[in-house]
């Protein structure tokens, strides 16, 4: 089955990004760009990233996954550490996020190392989650194949019986990671495809080189 897509067109037209108008540290800059677009633009779930990791079989495989604290160290994200990406990062935990905000013209890609958060951090968020999202993590065997949807919901009806009125307390095997970046590349779409791209390196001394790259 055929299907030509070639004649989708687009003109990016709402915004730039000049060398001459950035932070030297990136992390301000997303801060700056996370905040504008949750606050202006009609995006649901600003938050949302694609994690990539190099997976067991060789293959790289893309997921989207929520952002859920951002700090001048780098992003954090919530999973089950026995997942399909667990075991990926556990092997090799260079990864590369990436944020595309259709509304607002924008595209952020990260490249970075992901590790652990201390217990203290990944208990404090699994304290705040809703009490159905905490069952969820203890029901969930993330990425292991079953029968049928049947599984999880006679298993959810069971949990939810035997810890009623109960503190339910977090999974050793569910926790946090924060991706510390490397390299952070922020692109602005432009008119005749002629986009923004300024791409950071963390450099040996801890400091940012800023260059420009042609679209």
């Amino acid at each position: 089955m055929d299907t030509d897509l070639g004649d989708y067109r687009k003109s990016y037209e709402k915004g730039q990004l000049l060398l001459d108008n950035v932070p030297e540290n990136p992390l301000e800059l997303f801060r700056n760009w996370f905040m504008e677009v949750d606050t202006h633009f009609n995006v649901d779930e600003t938050n949302a990233m694609t994690i990539s990791t190099l997976g067991l079989d060789g293959y790289p495989k893309n997921r989207v996954v929520l952002l859920k604290k951002y700090t001048h160290e780098g992003f954090i994200f919530y999973t089950n550490y026995d997942s399909e990406k667990g075991n990926a990062i556990a092997k090799n935990p260079n990864v590369c996020l990436s944020f595309f905000w259709h509304a607002a013209e924008r595209q952020i890609i990260i490249k970075g190392k992901a590790e652990k958060v201390s217990e203290n951090l990944s208990d404090g968020y699994f304290e705040s989650r809703p009490r159905g999202s905490q069952l969820g993590a203890l029901v969930s065997d993330q990425s292991a194949v079953i029968d049928d949807r049947g599984v999880l919901e006679r298993k959810l009806k069971t949990l939810e019986s035997e810890l009623e009125g109960k503190e339910i307390e977090r999974p050793k095997n569910w926790g946090g990671y924060m991706v510390r970046p490397v390299e952070l590349e922020f692109w602005q779409g432009r008119p005749n495809r002629l986009h923004d791209r300024i791409r950071y390196q963390l450099q040996e001394d801890y400091n940012w080189k800023i260059e420009r790259l042609a679209p």
